[in-house]
């Protein structure tokens, strides 16, 4: 069982007066201490509902954004994820931009081990986007190398 002292950065799960923020967030997002560190093991979040507006028509963008990470010392706390994923409601960017910010934001967060994110939009005008981003630590370079490599054979999606 985790202690108070171990929950003290949680502060959103459980509160019962969720508030949704209405812009792009990051601030929203906590972490919680991995009680694990010393396992190499991966966490995978799916978010089937993610939405954003294109940066020149303002026409809402739908895509399933799925986050795969080894963590280090910090673990990113899933209603805070939510949150977060959901600021990007009224933001305007493009597909790619919204991938590449949520794995800065998440490696800022968390300095995992290994981090990517996947975001794999609904098409628009015929054409469907799957921008992929992969951070890697020196010792799971190896790794990412592998998983972009993989993407671009399209082995993996």
């Amino acid at each position: 069982m985790r202690t108070q002292e171990e929950l003290a950065g949680v502060s959103l799960l459980g509160e019962n007066h969720t508030k949704y923020p209405t812009d792009y967030c990051p601030q929203v997002l906590e972490t919680f201490v991995n009680k694990h560190p010393q396992n190499e093991y991966l966490v995978t979040f799916e978010c089937p509902e993610f939405t954003s507006l294109c940066p020149k028509t303002g026409q809402p963008d739908f895509a399933k954004i799925i986050i795969s990470y080894i963590p280090r010392e910090r673990m990113v706390e899933s209603k805070s994820l939510k949150l977060y994923l959901f600021s990007f409601r009224n933001h305007g960017d493009f597909h790619e931009d919204c991938v590449n910010i949520i794995m800065k934001d998440l490696v800022a967060l968390m300095d995992p081990r290994y981090l990517e994110v996947t975001g794999l939009f609904t098409p628009r005008g015929g054409i469907s986007i799957y921008p992929f981003a992969a951070y890697a630590d020196a010792e799971h370079e190896a790794l990412r190398q592998s998983r972009m490599l993989a993407r671009m054979e399209g082995v993996v999606r």
